[in-house]
């Protein structure tokens, strides 16, 4: 794992940094975190945020999209972006030399987008294809349908890429409202990794950020009904099938539980259900497990592909397996090994100076300070079997979400 040291400060902006310092890195991570996503979409307007992401990169009053593109690659860098259910991240890659360009280009794009009004109708069309193309992959589309099932009718229901219906009520006006509202929020993150102190970056970026503003409330879960069971019939040859609860939020010390409990059960070819499942009766070819967390709540999932005949096996099979961990605890061999598994997954990300940055970012952004990969470490390392046991006791104690993909 590349070492780095973290530090965070509040720039005269208002805005927080978060700088990963990586002395011997000849490269450069920049990212501006922005702490709104689809949850914060309007009603009806299911997929803004999405849209917004698109849309900032199709100009600014000093570049056109071209410029953006072209500024950055001469340099040797490159940009992206990712909208997820509580986020938007902004991300720029580069030589260590190139930061100021890059900071400059991706500010300007974050906070000066102007909306072209001719380009809002040509990106609708592209995001209604990728709208299109997710639909009609079965392993993707399952991922929406369970959100819904889980959470609906909360805007964590919807797709984060909205639909082909919402994305057109999304004209100029409501892609410029959305950035003047939370793209200027004071709880935004802007993350820098490289060979650079916090007060070389402060000082560097001081000319390229607007004032921030104060935050605005993403709409809490609260209330909800019992999880749903959706159900879509396609022609198709196999089933794809999502079983899901609602757990606890991202602060709450049960999520590193959950998150071995996740590992345990379905995220390696040692899992128990990829054993079962796959191994033991050649029910499927792939079966995954994940724990997500958001604010105030979150998600525990298993996805599996089979033949419709295996359905009602495959389960009572994924039931059996969290019962067994509900009643008897997790095995030492299983616990040991989920977390050394952790443990080398984590240090094998983290070897890239853009890992760093997206790390101190995320961290800074959800939980108001850097927790730094050994500290995340030592806090699996000392999940006992008994609270993974609780944790998934919990889990079939609560009511489980269903969604299917079937002939």
């Amino acid at each position: 794992m590349n070492p780095a040291t973290y530090e965070s400060l509040v720039l005269p902006s208002g805005f927080r940094l978060a700088v990963s310092t990586l002395p011997q890195s000849e490269c450069a991570a920049f990212s501006i975190h922005l702490a709104a996503g689809s949850r914060d979409d309007l009603p009806g307007l299911a997929g803004t945020a999405h849209f917004v992401e698109h849309m900032v990169f199709k100009g600014t009053p000093r570049r056109d999209a071209r410029a953006i593109s072209l500024e950055a690659e001469d340099a040797g860098g490159s940009l992206n972006a990712c909208t997820t259910e509580d986020q938007v991240v902004y991300e720029a890659r580069g030589d260590a030399d190139a930061l100021p360009l890059l900071a400059d280009i991706t500010a300007d794009l974050v906070w000066n987008a102007s909306f072209p009004t001719k380009e809002i109708p040509l990106e609708r069309e592209v995001i209604a294809e990728e709208i299109v193309m997710y639909r009609e992959s079965p392993g993707d589309h399952i991922g929406d349908l369970i959100s819904a099932a889980l959470w609906s009718p909360h805007p964590l229901g919807e797709s984060v890429s909205g639909s082909e219906k919402s994305i057109k009520g999304i004209k100029k006006a409501e892609l410029a409202a959305f950035r003047d509202l939370h793209h200027f929020r004071n709880d935004t993150v802007i993350s820098v990794a490289g060979p650079f102190t916090p007060q070389a970056v402060a000082e560097m970026l001081a000319a390229h950020l607007p004032q921030a503003r104060s935050i605005v409330a993403s709409p809490p879960v609260g209330d909800l009904p019992k999880p749903g069971h959706v159900i879509d019939e396609r022609d198709t040859d196999q089933l794809q099938l999502a079983l899901a609860w609602r757990t606890p939020g991202r602060t709450d010390p049960r999520r590193h539980a959950l998150r071995l409990l996740s590992m345990i059960l379905g995220e390696s070819a040692g899992s128990r259900l990829f054993q079962e499942l796959r191994e033991k009766r050649g029910l499927c070819y792939h079966v995954s497990c994940d724990a997500t967390f958001f604010a105030e709540a979150g998600s525990f999932e298993i996805h599996t592909g089979l033949a419709p005949k295996g359905r009602a096996e495959a389960i009572g099979c994924i039931e059996r397996e969290l019962e067994d961990i509900a009643v008897n605890a997790p095995r030492p061999e299983e616990l040991a090994r989920a977390q050394r598994l952790a443990a080398s997954q984590m240090k094998m990300a983290m070897e890239s100076t853009g890992a760093h940055a997206s790390w101190a970012g995320d961290s800074l952004l959800q939980y108001g300070k850097i927790i730094t990969p050994a500290e995340a470490l030592a806090t699996w390392l000392a999940v006992t079997a008994e609270e993974i046991r609780d944790a998934a006791a919990e889990l079939l104690a609560g009511e489980r979400a269903m969604a299917e993909i079937r002939p």
